[in-house]
């Protein structure tokens, strides 16, 4: 058989293509015109070739994603009702998220526990309660997002002291599996860089590893939140495989997959033209799916503003179908592979967040750096940047602080506080705050409704 049709062309150098792009700008700097240098670090080209590709093997799922519902555990029955339903209408598996004890039996009624995928996230600890839960659904498929170092990040305290945190959680790595999540998806939601949610995520997971050995990697799993930078957080979580990889090794540890909970994240998410947040949710969605996620929950478009609903659920929810039935990404895990700007970005990711952990482990570790307060006023420092650069109308919300809708009104829509409460409490670290960019504002916007209305009335 004839050899490949490409053989019959000239290859081309990426210095010919670079001498051909020059003649082209007509006298114009190449590297002032065309490059671009990321808050990561990163020197964005113009153009890739096969030069640019990484020669590391990223191990991707080896089925395509799941499809989550998150629900609040407030009401057992309702609880369970919206997740039978959520189940019906194309979701396979469920995320519970609940802040005190519940009566499992009762949320897991007529619910198949050992063929979906379960997520516990606890904002509480109890060793006996979360063994009991685990014992009952005795299922692979089940994970509990239980987070003590994550709790203390954010919060700035442990739930009851360090000794007695890590006993009790001691406890349950011993007795169950899946039972320790990496709340990666704090780090983002505050304002981290890419490279910093990279390091500090898997900074954080080497914390327990220290702590409880080698046993424990395959009790882990991971959360992370993906902003709207598309083709860069497709390389974050690539990359993240190949950060967890090289960590273990460290450890005599292979071919241990790390399993990963995405969601899309609220810190680009506006109360004004919500329906923007359907876009920005979709294309989040897009990047959790062609990055390798295992499963991926959707974030609502009124979710900052609105009490959970069933309109919000169902479209959020339909989203995520439409791109797995309708947009042929089922089984998209693999689909970024052989891309060169993404492969390339990848491994640079990777690399520079080595070089940020390498950096925490021997100034201490993770725990010593976030007692110490670096960890908060290295992503405190991102965070103003990209404020700033919101503010400067670089980093653009359309709809925010571009082309806004001066006839939106939201004064009587807010079912929810969607603003950083302030919390006048004793902590042993600085926490970490989770603040959406636009929060000031969209204060400054409502506070001028107010005074209309309040003009209108006098």
């Amino acid at each position: 058989m004839k050899n490949s049709l490409f053989d019959d062309f000239l290859k081309t150098t990426p210095a010919a293509w670079k001498n051909k792009i020059q003649v082209d700008l007509k006298g114009a700097d190449y590297n002032d015109t065309l490059l671009w240098k990321t808050q990561e670090g990163i020197v964005v080209k113009p153009f890739y070739t096969q030069e640019d590709r990484s020669s590391l093997k990223i191990e991707t799922p080896k089925k395509g994603f799941n499809i989550c519902e998150t629900i609040f555990v407030d009401d057992e029955k309702i609880a369970n009702s919206l997740a039978i339903d959520a189940l019906k209408r194309g979701a396979n598996s469920v995320q519970f998220i609940a802040y005190k004890n519940f009566d499992y039996r009762i949320l897991l009624l007529n619910i198949d526990v050992k063929s979906i995928f379960i997520y516990f996230q606890f904002h509480f600890l109890e060793d006996t309660f979360q063994l009991e839960v685990s014992k009952f659904i005795n299922s692979e498929k089940t994970y509990f997002q239980t987070d003590i170092i994550g709790n203390l990040a954010e919060t700035g305290n442990w739930f009851f002291n360090l000794k007695e945190d890590f006993i009790k959680l001691e406890r349950i790595q011993k007795n169950a599996t899946n039972c320790i999540a990496i709340s990666g998806d704090l780090y983002q939601n505050c304002g981290a860089t890419i490279t910093q949610q990279l390091a500090y995520t898997l900074a954080h997971a080497n914390e327990y590893l220290n702590k409880f050995g080698d046993t424990v990697a395959e009790k882990l799993s991971f959360s992370f939140s993906v902003g709207s930078n598309y083709f860069f957080e497709i390389a974050k979580l690539r990359a993240f495989r190949i950060l967890w990889s090289a960590l273990i090794k460290e450890y005599e540890i292979r071919d241990l997959e790390a399993h990963i909970f995405v969601q899309p994240s609220l810190r680009n998410k506006t109360i004004y033209d919500y329906n923007v947040n359907l876009l920005r949710t979709t294309s989040e969605c897009m990047s959790a799916i062609l990055g390798g996620s295992n499963t991926i929950s959707n974030v609502s478009y009124d979710a900052i503003y609105h009490k959970s609903n069933e309109f919000g659920n169902r479209i959020s929810r339909n989203q995520l179908l439409i791109l797995q039935q309708e947009s042929y990404l089922t089984e998209a895990q693999g689909f970024a592979e052989g891309a060169y700007y993404i492969e390339s970005i990848t491994q640079q990711l990777a690399e520079n967040a080595l070089t940020i952990f390498k950096q925490v482990e021997k100034s201490g570790g993770f725990l010593k750096q976030l007692k110490d307060g670096i960890i908060q006023k290295k992503i405190k420092e991102s965070a103003l940047k990209e404020e700033n650069s919101f503010i400067q109308k670089e980093t653009i919300l359309l709809g925010t602080n571009l082309q806004q809708n001066k006839e939106d009104k939201m004064q009587q829509e807010l079912e929810l506080y969607p603003f950083v409460k302030q919390r006048n409490i004793k902590t042993l670290v600085p926490p970490l705050t989770r603040k959406r960019l636009s929060e000031s504002l969209e204060k400054d916007r409502l506070h001028s409704e107010k005074s209309i209305e309040q003009n209108k009335n006098g």
